[in-house]
Formats: structure tokens, sequence, C-alpha cells
């Protein structure tokens, strides 16, 4: 398998406390792989050290055959947080041409691509209103198209579409599907049980631990299960065979 991310042995410890213990897997090129858990499983921390914005207690981490943390490989990551990481008194515009350059686009590239991210988002009608006027959708609206706007290799999402009303959630997956088709390989965090039915393959994430992972299809059929919810309950040891 042709892999991009690989985590091997991953911890991670906050003053005494563990998050992470002993996590291993690996995302292979144009996969959508999710992450799935609940609320403090631990997916943000493992997605930051991913990033490279946080670096693991033990373990190591390697994004495109270099160890993590890389400023060389950040740069061909895109990332979105759980928390808009937005200037709430600049437009939608200004928001993107700041992350444009930072991401170091100028110019008629900058300009063409802030038009495409918007209208992938659905916000071109909103980039002359202040963030501070926008609803929590379409503040993550506008952290999808920051994320994107350099066409990055990688994509890590945090939670991406919460908030977001159910036909522009579809429509961004449509995205992240074209997205995987051309070559990106997207991480994505979530703890809505459909949203997992659309990764390519999934870590089920419990208490800092990865308690499962495969195709969907794969973690239903091994534990006799009707839906991704079901599977999660049986390799948490929450249903048992009857």
């Amino acid at each position: 398998m042709n892999s991009v991310i690989h985590v091997s042995n991953v911890s991670k410890s906050f003053s005494k406390h563990d998050v992470l213990q002993d996590i291993s897997l690996s995302v292979a090129k144009n996969e959508i792989y999710g992450l799935l858990g609940p609320s403090g499983a631990g997916k943000t921390t493992l997605i930051k050290m991913i990033a490279g914005i946080e670096t693991p207690t033990s373990g190591k981490i390697t994004v495109l055959d270099t160890t993590m943390p890389s400023l060389q490989i950040m740069k061909r990551i895109g990332f979105m947080a759980q928390s808009d990481a937005l200037y709430s008194e600049l437009s939608g515009r200004e928001n993107l041409e700041f992350f444009a350059s930072i991401y170091g686009l100028k110019g008629a590239k900058q300009r063409e691509r802030i038009e495409q991210t918007a209208a992938l988002v659905n916000l071109t009608d909103f980039l002359k209103k202040p963030v501070n006027q926008y609803s929590g959708g379409m503040k993550r609206r506008l952290s999808l198209a920051a994320a994107l706007l350099h066409e990055p290799e990688i994509l890590i999402l945090d939670e991406p579409t919460v908030g977001i009303d159910p036909v522009l959630r579809q429509s961004v997956w449509n995205e992240l599907y074209k997205l995987s088709e051309n070559g990106t390989t997207i991480l994505v965090t979530t703890h809505v049980m459909d949203e997992a039915e659309k990764c390519g393959q999934l870590g089920m994430i419990r208490d800092g631990r990865l308690i499962a992972s495969g195709s969907p299809q794969q973690l239903k059929e091994s534990t006799s299960s009707e839906t991704i919810e079901d599977a999660f309950l049986y390799y948490g040891g929450v249903r048992h065979e009857n």
C-alpha cells in the first residue's frame, strides 16, 4: 500500500493524563480515511500531531515519507480546525486573501483560487460580508475554503460539517470525493455515523485507543452488524454477540 500518512505506536500525554495510547494506522494516497469516535476520544489530538501542530509523547508519525513535525510538509497540508480560525472583523474575501497570501498565492492565481473555493462552498454571494455576520455553518464553509486554497496534497478536516445543513453537507462530501479522485488524500474526523459510511477506510477511536480499522463494509461484516453504529458499539465492548 502506498501510504502517505503513517502513524507508528503513537501515544500522547498532557501532564500525566494519557490522551492517546499506542495508535498505529496508515492512510493510502487518494484515500478518504475517517476517524470515528465520540467527543473527547482523542481524534483532534491525533490529527493535530499528523498535521505537525502537536508532537507525540512517544512513537513516530511520517507524512509524505517525512517525520513530523516538518515545516516543509506542513505547507503541503490543508488543515481545517474544529474551531474556526477566522478574523471576524474582516470580510469573507479578506479572510481568504489573508490565508492565500500565507500559502504564497499572489495576483491572478490568488483571485482564481478564491473564486473557485468560494463557489465550491456556496459563499460567492457573501464574500463582501464581515465574518461576524456569518452563521456558524457559513463560518465552517469559509474555513473549508481556506484549507483548500493552495490545493494541498493532503487535506485534514476536523468535524468539517458540524452546523452545516444536510443539503450543503452532501455537496461538501461530493466535493471531497472529487478531490480524492483527483489525487488528494483526505483525513476527516467525525462522530456522525452516516458520514463514517462515506469514508473509504475508518479508524474507530475510543478513550484514546484505536479499537478497530477497516472499510465500513469490513467493519460491519466482521461484527455481523447492520450499521456502523452497531459495529462501533461491538468493538467498544458495549454490544456482545448473541
